[in-house]
């Protein structure tokens, strides 16, 4: 998916918010954005169907030549799973949980999408 958009001096809020949108017209319910728990952060929670997504939203621009879905730190991976456990258990939610990365590449004034589904598993 492509977008044009405007220059924005908050490029990780704005990949948030292009990656929501995404979300949005996919037909996901988004349940929480900018989750804290102890240290992690959980950028957005989404529900599609009996499904909740748990999903990590890398921002860069085309200048950046690594694999940005390959940038999440088992470290990170980790703390995903502590403040995913929180949020579950806190909502007393019984639905099955996967874990996605939305990446947001800018390409001059464009922003190409790609989402990942079940970019990692816990164990």
């Amino acid at each position: 998916m492509e977008i044009f958009m405007g220059a924005n001096n908050d490029f990780g809020k704005q990949g948030e918010e292009l990656a929501t949108a995404y979300l949005l017209n996919k037909g996901y319910l988004i349940l929480c954005r900018n989750y804290r728990y102890l240290k992690a952060e959980i950028d957005i929670i989404a529900q599609k169907g009996n499904t909740i997504a748990i999903i990590e939203v890398k921002s860069r621009s085309s200048a950046y030549f690594e694999n940005i879905a390959e940038t999440v730190s088992k470290k990170k991976i980790g703390l995903l799973l502590s403040a995913t456990d929180n949020f579950i258990n806190t909502n007393e939610l019984d639905r099955d949980v996967r874990f996605d990365i939305i990446t947001i590449l800018k390409k001059n004034d464009k922003f190409v999408i790609e989402h990942f589904e079940d970019a990692f598993y816990h164990f």
